[in-house]
């Protein structure tokens, strides 16, 4: 999700499943007044959702933002018939990491 397609969010509504764990920051006092002002001009969002919302866009642009380091294994071939190399950077990593994660994190969600 880009910046521009979360305000437009902000401006219907969204909800997606939470984590029963809260993490909790301290903001540098500029960025508080930036979230202080957001939470303002968007009266229908908590603090925590626009903190929760700017974080998933961020992780979001972070993960398009990993550069692509070609591999050495073709997995595909494009409409020319020219090769697909695998992306041996931190892309797959990450994907892969996360899934782990994720799949622990819904695992705790069916304990409860």
């Amino acid at each position: 999700m880009k910046m521009k397609d979360l305000l437009e969010t902000w401006e219907s509504s969204a909800g997606e499943r939470r984590t029963p764990q809260a993490y909790a920051v301290q903001l540098p006092i500029h960025d508080a007044a930036k979230l202080a002002a957001l939470s303002e001009m968007y009266p229908g969002r908590s603090e925590q959702d626009i903190i929760t919302d700017l974080l998933s866009t961020a992780l979001d642009e972070i993960e398009a933002a990993f550069p692509y380091v070609q591999g050495h294994r073709v997995v595909a071939e494009d409409e020319h018939g020219d090769p697909i190399y695998e992306d041996a950077g931190l892309t797959p990593r990450f994907q892969s990491l996360t899934r782990k994660h994720l799949q622990r994190l819904e695992e705790q969600l069916g304990e409860e």
